[in-house]
């Protein structure tokens, strides 16, 4: 199988992470997919870094010239599909008319309904199969007038990595300054402001009262981090708030944590809520969006369904005060994971997909 992966994401989130794991999944199994990137970003410098074939297109015209080469490569008969990981990719392939060679397939990650002007909703329409990340996903888009049967929901997945040990616990909070004793939450998100920080702030603000030697771990990048420097202040709350940067490794940042929590609302599903979940992190998390299908309350997370700060603090305060319990939950989230959130699930199935749209086996 050759399928040519287009993503024109200038950032590295979670959709640029799910390609590269696609990548890696691919030639694992000893197909060969090749990517177009944005010069210089980061997926592009760790796809290459695999061994993977990368064609780097200049951001300031990247849909076009992006474009050009997907038109290029089909009409050559190059690649056996087009799939395009973000909106600009599916635009790209949609000016380049790839659906007219190949089949072209499209992930969404996003959970607003496709908007209905004649552009927008053309793009998708030329994709034999739209892939939603979640059902709730999928909803949105049918939303719009697609047929169920172009929608397949493949759920984004996690690698699954070995449990933490106290000693990497342990290295993890010397590290950043934690004394053993503390009691860890925290949070891996871009700082912008639908991740909702603040929000995450207030709540914690109202737990330190009760535990006062607890600790908010905050990891991530964004135009919002000055903000919410400025607002931990407000809260007093700023000797207990460890702002981490990118450059902090994720599992590092998950190995110093005690629960995971997760305020962000309306989101697809939530990648770094696996990732967590796969760690055995306890979660509590705000009952929105895709979360459902995979936290259930009581059973492997805490959710609420009421976005109230004081509640949300309430259940990060209970996990972090419930060892025992927070432990159950942990394990069970982490089995959720490795049952129906694995990257090698997301990838057999991708590549499933691939295999019944081209007509090819894919074992």
């Amino acid at each position: 199988m050759r399928p040519l992966i287009v993503d024109l994401g200038r950032d590295y989130r979670g959709g640029q992470h799910q390609a590269l794991l696609l990548l890696q999944g691919l030639r694992e199994r000893g197909h060969a997919p090749e990517l177009i990137a944005v010069r210089n970003s980061t997926l592009a410098a760790r796809a290459a870094e695999m061994g993977a074939p990368v064609y780097p297109v200049g951001p300031a015209r990247r849909r076009m010239n992006a474009a050009w080469l997907i038109r290029r490569f089909v009409r050559g008969g190059r690649f056996d599909l087009v799939h395009a990981n973000e909106p600009h990719a599916l635009t790209a392939a949609w000016l380049a008319r790839a659906h007219r060679f190949v089949p072209v397939v499209a992930s969404r990650r996003v959970t607003l309904p496709l908007a209905r002007s004649y552009f927008s909703l053309a793009r998708y329409r030329a994709a034999a199969r739209i892939i939603a990340v979640s059902e709730f996903v999928k909803q949105t888009v049918l939303q719009s007038g697609l047929a169920p049967g172009r929608v397949a929901v493949i759920f984004d997945g996690v690698q699954i990595p070995a449990e933490i040990s106290e000693s990497e616990r342990d290295a993890a909070r010397t590290q950043f300054g934690i004394s053993p004793e503390a009691r860890v939450a925290g949070y891996i998100a871009a700082f912008v402001p639908q991740k909702r920080h603040a929000f995450l702030l207030e709540a914690f603000a109202t737990l330190i009262s009760q535990l006062p030697a607890s600790v908010l771990l905050l990891r991530g990048e964004g135009p919002e981090l000055s903000r919410l420097q400025a607002r931990a202040r407000e809260l007093q709350i700023v000797e207990s708030v460890k702002f981490l940067t990118p450059d902090v490794p994720i599992d590092a940042a998950f190995a110093a944590m005690d629960v995971f929590a997760f305020p962000a609302m309306g989101e697809a599903l939530g990648t770094a809520l696996l990732a967590a979940m796969a760690h055995a992190l306890p979660v509590a998390a705000i009952d929105s969006g895709g979360v459902s299908e995979v936290v259930a309350s009581g059973k492997n997370g805490v959710t609420l369904k009421n976005p109230d700060a004081g509640a949300f603090g309430q259940a990060i305060a209970q996990l972090l005060s419930q060892p025992d319990d927070a432990t159950r939950l942990g394990m069970s989230g982490r089995e959720t994971v490795i049952a129906n959130f694995s990257a090698d699930r997301m990838v057999d199935g991708t590549l499933s997909l691939y295999g019944q749209l081209t007509q090819t086996s894919t074992g």
